[in-house]
């Protein structure tokens, strides 16, 4: 029983320990790769035309888990009338919104922490319902749907 609780023991301070390391480092996403904290300049300043975002390729987003230790992940956005929405594609099958993480915990804490090239914004997003909304902003992609998909749009909000 001694040599068990040593062990548990020592496990918990390694896992302590690496997860104060990763909390220094950031550990944030790679591609496909989820992360967990981003690091970088918060911005606080009220962005109300989100153009700006448009040079980059995808964005990071951070979000918050029910365990409390954040869940970050490399996504894709359009803008559309200068308004950033954030964009996740869910093969046939694959149950919204519990087929991805982020997913999962943006529906249930809408809170999130976006990352655009060294800048990070604190926002709030909500899930787009409006059929007329998410046509208008999905015509707007360059990009074409995958088939037998189905995108999902969130809406960041005005802060």
């Amino acid at each position: 029983m001694k040599t068990l609780l040593k062990v548990l023991g020592i496990t918990l301070v390694c896992l302590v320990l690496l997860l104060i390391v990763l909390r220094v480092t950031g550990l944030e996403p790679k591609e496909r790769r989820p992360g967990l904290w981003l690091e970088g300049n918060l911005v606080t300043a009220p962005v109300t035309d989100w153009s700006f975002v448009e040079q980059y390729e995808n964005d990071r987003v951070q979000t918050r888990t029910w365990y409390l230790i954040p869940h970050s992940v490399t996504t894709n956005f359009v803008v559309y009338n200068g308004q950033l929405y954030l964009t996740s594609s869910f093969a046939a099958g694959l149950p919204f919104p519990q087929g991805k993480s982020w997913t999962a915990n943006v529906v249930r804490d809408p809170h999130v922490r976006l990352k655009f090239g060294n800048q990070l914004f604190d926002r709030t997003v909500s899930l787009v319902t409006d059929p007329t909304e998410k046509a208008n902003v999905l015509q707007s992609r360059q990009q074409p749907d995958s088939n037998g998909s189905t995108m999902y749009l969130f809406r960041v909000l005005a802060e």
